[in-house]
């Protein structure tokens, strides 16, 4: 005989098999709505002479050195799901974290978009709601680190940029560059040195280990300096502009992105470049930078999310 809870089990099976369709056939609907949504700003003559505008040789390495820090990104999950206390296979790691981050790029508020891809990876191999929500604390903190470190560097080194952008003596903008590679350094500290959680508002906090924090401040500057890397080979296709100009601006503006929550920094690129050649066709670089770093993965990570979407879902099935 069956019992009612078995029958429940394999009555309900057939459902999340339907959710797990409806969720990929979302996946595939957004992708689409943001392709369209970015590209439909542009005249179809303004593509052609955008594309045509962008040497081959340039754009292969623009795509090579986004490959690198989406590649760089997928460490972040990786040391992460270390912190939580839950770690997994790389494998698993770099499908979760390519498939949030090249659709939250795009859908902007990354922190709570790609928090839900993730989540949704993750408590299907065991994360609860505390530890998928350590993970994405644990990468927000990375991003941090990373746009600090990368910043304070370009300031520090090319410091004339800042100087003509924001209207301050040079002082200053040496300030600023050592105040953003203090706070790193004292948080190293704080990991080696304190053993105990910090508590804030009622709740604990525990950092990560020297290790892991380490590895948080070598992983975050590397994945910005590779997607600053990436928006120069777009940018020197039309004018030579010095790799640390486009980095340190790119920084600024990079944090101009998080405040506002601009879905693929749309507008915000398009600032940088423009700041830094006035008097030159700017479509071709932005474009080029946009299709090669925000759209080709959206494509990409689309197509992974709808697959594991109906291959996990047909192995959980079956189990």
């Amino acid at each position: 005989m069956i019992s009612r809870s078995e029958t429940g089990v394999r009555s309900a099976k057939p459902w999340r098999r339907y959710l797990s369709y409806i969720v990929a056939a979302a996946a595939v609907a957004i992708a689409a709505f943001l392709l369209y949504r970015t590209l439909s700003r542009y005249d179809w003559s303004e593509l052609v002479s955008a594309v045509k505008s962008v040497s081959l040789d340039r754009l292969l390495l623009a795509i090579g050195f986004t490959a690198a820090s989406y590649l760089s990104l997928t460490g972040f999950d990786y040391l992460a799901l270390r912190y939580a206390g839950h770690p997994l296979a790389y494998r698993q790691a770099a499908l979760a974290s390519f498939c949030s981050l090249s659709i939250g790029h795009n859908i902007g508020f990354a922190a709570l978009s790609s928090g839900a891809i993730r989540y949704r990876f993750y408590s299907r191999w065991g994360l609860g709601t505390g530890e998928v929500a350590k993970v994405i604390l644990f990468c927000a903190l990375t991003v941090g680190l990373g746009l600090s470190i990368l910043g304070g560097v370009a300031l520090l080194v090319h410091p004339d940029l800042a100087v003509e952008v924001m209207k301050v003596p040079r002082e200053v903008v040496y300030f600023a560059g050592a105040a953003c590679l203090t706070w790193p350094v004292l948080y190293l500290l704080l990991t080696a040195t304190l053993k105990h959680p910090l508590h804030i508002r009622g709740r604990s906090l525990a950092l990560p280990s020297p290790r892991l924090a380490i590895g948080q401040m070598i992983i975050g500057p590397v994945n910005f300096a590779l997607v600053a890397a990436a928006l120069h080979q777009a940018i020197v296709a039309l004018q030579d502009v010095s790799y640390l100009a486009v980095a340190s601006v790119y920084v600024t503006a990079n944090v101009a992105t998080l405040v506002t929550h601009a879905p693929g920094g749309l507008g915000v690129v398009e600032s940088v470049v423009l700041f830094l050649l006035p008097h030159a066709q700017l479509i071709g670089a932005v474009l080029a930078f946009r299709f090669v770093y925000f759209l080709l993965p959206l494509v990409l990570g689309s197509v992974l999310l709808a697959s594991s979407e109906l291959v996990l879902s047909r192995s959980a099935g079956t189990s």
